[in-house]
């Protein structure tokens, strides 16, 4: 039987003026058992500021399983005294049966990664959860001769939680995104991140950064069966040029690429078949001024699909982009950069993974092709960093703002932490 992972998802944050009064309830830490269906929860009640709160005895919840959300039940122990007194925490132990689907799930891989979060729709009590979502690894025993042993890994986060929160009479804890940043989670890697050297060129290094932000909703609860406006976000990459060969070593060119975008995640449609894609906004500029200045607005839809290969994933899908507004920086950027693109890949998750993507003017037979390599470095060697090492090579036209109507061949080497 394969590992189980549940983590717990960010509620949000009630109102400024309800907090003094309204009743919370606080997931307080989770614990595995021998039964693999059945989880452990202690809940705590905290009362609010004018009333006394009361643990119910069942808590609706939602299970998200990949990009399935399925509904499940917190139940709770009889307690002696379900109501506290004002200003004090009450704890309940109380249990979450996952349901069959979630368990099939956690069985058919060898780590099942599950999120749960209290019933959003729920208008009070407000429910809160850790500022860090608590990781709870359970392990296939090793030995079960005369019953079944369980091992447990926290994560560092949830070290605190595992001994159980301590809760001061007299405070109540706060939900504000600035003291724990509540809304870090939504934020995650959006493009490759790695940085490159090629001698010989006067653009030697290039460094990528890329991340996205989900705008609405409980982090990666996108696509079918959540809420449309989940699908929402803003995404932002930097792209710097480095020539490390001249005096003082300048950044020959910096491309910044905000962009907005809709996702919808890969579907399984068929055996083996998965549909995806997304459609956004990207604005390019590289923030320079007089005749150096370059920038263009795009429109584009991308569509993946996704076919398994034996131990390989093999994607691919077409792009296709329009240019928006105003192009006086560069009139003619259509001319080598076109408005058709194809992406490919084929990799495994803990293996080698190639990269390709490709852009073309048919009318004027321009465009470019650009390759990435990139293959664990702990295969080769164990060094606890948690890099890859990263190839990378590129042919035609435009690879930066700058260069637009500049035909170029790079080939460059290095690290990257995001592929």
């Amino acid at each position: 039987m394969g590992g189980l992972v549940l983590a717990l998802s960010h509620a949000p944050a009630w109102a400024e003026d309800q907090a003094p009064n309204a009743p919370r309830l606080l997931v307080a830490q989770m614990a595995p058992t021998v039964d693999a269906s059945i989880v452990e929860i202690e809940v705590v009640a905290l009362p609010g500021a004018n009333a006394p709160a009361a643990v119910p005895d069942s808590l609706d919840a939602i299970l998200t399983v990949g990009m399935q959300r399925v509904p499940a039940t917190i139940t709770c122990a009889a307690a002696q005294s379900g109501e506290v007194a004002l200003a004090n925490p009450a704890t309940r132990p109380c249990q979450l049966r996952l349901p069959n689907a979630v368990v099939a799930s956690e069985q058919a891989s060898e780590s099942a990664s599950i999120s749960l979060s209290l019933d959003e729709g729920a208008a009070s009590p407000h429910y809160l959860v850790p500022s860090r979502a608590q990781r709870l690894a359970v392990a296939a025993p090793a030995v079960a001769p005369s019953g079944e042993e369980t091992a447990i890994a926290a994560a560092p986060e949830a070290k605190q939680a595992e001994t159980g929160i301590v809760l001061a009479p007299s405070e109540v804890p706060s939900a504000k995104g600035e003291r724990g940043n509540a809304f870090l989670d939504n934020l995650s890697a959006y493009g490759p991140i790695y940085a490159a050297y090629g001698p010989g060129t006067n653009s030697e290094g290039r460094i990528q950064i890329s991340f996205k932000y989900q705008l609405f909703g409980d982090p990666g609860d996108v696509g079918l069966g959540a809420p449309f406006v989940n699908g929402l976000h803003f995404a932002y990459t930097q792209r710097l040029f480095w020539d490390l060969g001249a005096d003082s070593s300048p950044f020959r060119n910096i491309d910044f690429m905000p962009e907005i975008f809709y996702l919808q995640p890969a579907v399984e449609v068929g055996d083996g078949l998965s549909l995806g894609g997304q459609v956004g906004l990207r604005h390019e500029s590289n923030g320079r001024d007089g005749d150096a200045s370059r920038s263009a607005n795009t429109v584009y839809i991308q569509p993946v699909a996704s076919v398994q290969a034996g131990d390989y994933t093999v994607s691919f899908g077409p792009r296709l982009f329009f240019y928006v507004g105003d192009l006086s920086d560069n009139p003619d950027i259509r001319h080598y950069r076109g408005s058709t693109g194809l992406f490919a890949e084929i990799g495994k998750p803990d293996g080698l993974r190639l990269t390709t993507t490709s852009r073309l003017n048919f009318g004027s037979g321009k465009g470019a092709v650009e390759g990435e390599l990139s293959y664990p470095m702990d295969n080769i060697i164990d060094t606890g960093l948690n890099l890859y090492l990263f190839g990378q090579a590129f042919a035609g036209y435009g690879e930066n703002l700058l260069d637009y109507d500049r035909k170029v061949t790079r080939l460059r080497f290095g690290v990257s932490i995001v592929r």
